[in-house]
């Protein structure tokens, strides 16, 4: 496995652990189709809520959300839509939400956090 890949599957695992403290109930997690991925769906108040996220370690590639580019949004939209269309039983209100971490050069948690109702 790539070093981006265990980044990656690193902050999917910190970003699972986050959204549960923070009241979301997990639905399922690397659900793809062929509009694209999503990272997490879950269950939030009474929205269905479709996650990407985004780490980084340091700054050379730029903040987490500018990874974010309203062309992933629109795919993940797209994505979350075909969801839901096997879904019919989930909540029809759907949001879209980025947990973005960030590590500093030593390793160590900067940030994690959620930014809520993502638009492109």
């Amino acid at each position: 496995m790539r070093q981006q890949q265990k980044l990656g599957k690193l902050g999917e695992n910190l970003a699972l652990r986050y959204l549960k403290n923070k009241g979301y109930c997990i639905l399922t997690r690397n659900f793809h189709s062929k509009f694209g991925e999503i990272d997490i769906i879950a269950l939030h108040q009474k929205d269905l809520v479709f996650i990407e996220v985004k780490t980084r370690w340091g700054q050379s590639f730029g903040s987490p959300q500018e990874a974010i580019t309203p062309w992933k949004i629109r795919r993940i939209i797209k994505t979350g839509q075909y969801f839901k269309l096997f879904h019919p039983e989930l909540p029809d209100s759907l949001r879209l939400d980025a947990v973005v971490i960030d590590f500093n050069q030593s390793g160590d948690l900067k940030r994690i956090e959620i930014i809520k109702n993502l638009t492109s």
